[in-house]
């Protein structure tokens, strides 16, 4: 059976470095932290004290109160996100046949907002049961594909991806695979994530995850770096519009590259932490370039998971060796999570879109952060420290991996007839 080919024609993001892709594109190539002192919440007797928060955000500028009430704050950053890539793609979506049109969304937690508003509530009572209509609809991690369906009508394949960190990034691969078989012509993907709460923070904290560097939080998240202490927690949403190439060719859409292939592997091995060779992180890549037709030679940049935790980042590099080879020292290596912090389920979303920006620009976005060398990490890898750099990039890898083994590996490639 012969794959359709699949492209992708209109990005939207909000995240901690930018409230649209001009912005975040700005920023990644500067190297702007995102990280500031939490503000959702009076954080003065955690642990951690800061994450890297959306930035000018407010629920009124896009939404009316009403409609506000019935949205968690991840569902908000969805539809925020999913309007400015619909406007981007240009479709005219009265001429689609939105049957052949779908969803598919990524949430690793869902509406942890809602749902620790609701129980507090309760347990600040008496004990009388006082939980408003709205409380399981806004909470699920459904709910965000659910709300993108309705708002522009999208009656295709609707439902969402729930697999830790990996959530958004599996999104985009199933998403990518309905229209290659011809199940559909048209997706909206990506993920969305807004656990910067009371719970998120204290969660993470208890599992000792989190970076704790309270003293130099605008820095605190370094990946690579050999005084890394944890990861920073980042919210917001990134959607992509992805296209049947014929269908995309036949409105005069843009496009802004061709995603090639997907890998998806199990650790099998941790509840937590990544197996320490990288089996499942070597499964996935392998996979994704055999699904690619590419080889390791092909690849210019690779945009890591790269979350700045001590025991995370050097699997993955060993991974990366075994993969490719001598190659690995000619490519580029960053991680854009040196700025925006870990977007948890969203992390792929707008990952993806930044390794797709970097083929648009040729410019690889830098890791931030760095100020000591590791000796476990081999010092010739080109990590891209602390500037973008300007190179050809014909393909781009993004990788993510989660909580339970689960790891996701997506190639994109500059697009040519």
């Amino acid at each position: 059976m012969k794959l359709r080919r699949v492209v992708v024609t209109g990005l939207g993001t909000i995240n901690p470095i930018g409230n649209n892709i001009a912005e975040f594109w700005d920023n990644l190539e500067k190297g702007v932290s995102g990280c500031d002192k939490i503000t959702h919440f009076d954080a003065s007797k955690f642990k951690t004290r800061f994450a890297c928060e959306v930035k000018n955000f407010e629920p009124k500028d896009h939404f009316d109160r009403k409609e506000a009430r019935k949205l968690d704050l991840y569902a908000q950053y969805a539809l925020v996100a999913s309007k400015e890539a619909i406007e981007d793609s240009k479709l005219d979506l009265e001429s689609e046949d939105l049957t052949r049109a779908g969803v598919i969304w990524g949430s690793g937690i869902g509406g942890i907002n809602t749902f620790l508003e609701e129980v507090k509530g309760f347990a600040n009572g008496d004990g009388t049961p006082r939980f408003s209509p709205f409380f399981i609809p806004k909470m699920i991690s459904n709910i965000a594909a659910g709300h993108i369906s309705m708002k522009f009508g999208f009656q295709g394949p609707n439902y969402n991806t729930v697999s830790a960190c990996a959530s958004s990034s599996q999104s985009i691969i199933d998403a990518m695979n309905y229209i290659r078989l011809g199940k559909a012509d048209l997706f909206i993907t990506g993920g969305s994530e807004a656990s910067i709460n009371e719970a998120g923070v204290g969660g993470f904290n208890s599992m000792m995850a989190m970076s704790t560097n309270n003293e130099e939080y605008k820095t605190a998240s370094r990946p690579f770096c050999k005084t890394r202490d944890g990861f920073v927690m980042g919210e917001g949403s990134g959607c992509l519009i992805l296209e049947e190439l014929e269908h995309a060719q036949k409105r005069g859409a843009k496009i802004y590259a061709e995603i090639v292939g997907g890998g998806m592997s199990g650790d099998a091995y941790h509840l937590t932490a990544t197996h320490p060779e990288g089996r499942g992180a070597i499964s996935a890549m392998k996979m994704a370039l055999q699904d690619a037709n590419l080889n390791p030679e092909d690849v210019d940049y690779i945009n890591v998971h790269g979350t700045s935790t001590p025991v995370g980042d050097i699997p993955e590099l060993r991974a990366l060796k075994v993969v490719f080879g001598e190659q690995i020292y000619k490519l580029n290596i960053s991680s854009t999570k040196s700025m925006t912090g870990h977007l948890l389920g969203a992390a792929g979303s707008i990952e993806a879109i930044a390794s797709i920006l970097a083929m648009n620009n040729q410019t690889v976005p830098p890791t931030i952060n760095h100020t000591e060398q590791d000796p476990e990490i081999d010092e010739k890898l080109n990590l891209t420290l602390h500037k973008a750099q300007k190179r050809e990039i014909r393909a781009a890898l993004s990788n993510t991996f989660g909580f339970g083994g689960h790891n996701a590996s997506i190639i994109f490639k500059s697009f040519t007839e």
